[in-house]
């Protein structure tokens, strides 16, 4: 190799050297953007976890409120039963009473 062929590698490298530089200095910015969003997606992945743990704790809390709910709910019905039970069995008293008292008297007078 000759001094003229070394100068002209070395000129070559020189200008491939400069090339890639540019294209460095090019890809840089992209890459710090890149750096960024990455963690803004790791920011957003932790914010979506943090809400699925809050959405399934109120999802928790509204099952406990529905069976409370259907508790208070079903409250009113059985006292109605209550009271209808109460109410027929006040009645069935009243005539069987009435009903027997009707008898002793009947069966006083023809004695």
């Amino acid at each position: 190799m000759d001094e003229i062929e070394i100068e002209r590698r070395i000129t070559a490298t020189e200008q491939r050297a400069k090339s890639n530089s540019h294209r460095i200095d090019k890809l840089e910015p992209i890459i710090e953007e890149i750096h960024t969003m990455s963690n803004t997606m790791v920011k957003l992945v932790q914010e979506i976890k943090h809400t699925n743990e809050a959405v399934t704790s109120l999802d928790e809390k509204v099952e406990r409120m529905d069976s409370r709910v259907d508790d208070i709910e079903r409250i009113p019905g059985e006292d109605m039963k209550t009271y209808k039970r109460t109410v027929v069995t006040a009645i069935i008293s009243t005539v069987a009473g009435a009903l027997a008292s009707g008898m002793l008297i009947l069966a006083t007078q023809y004695l």
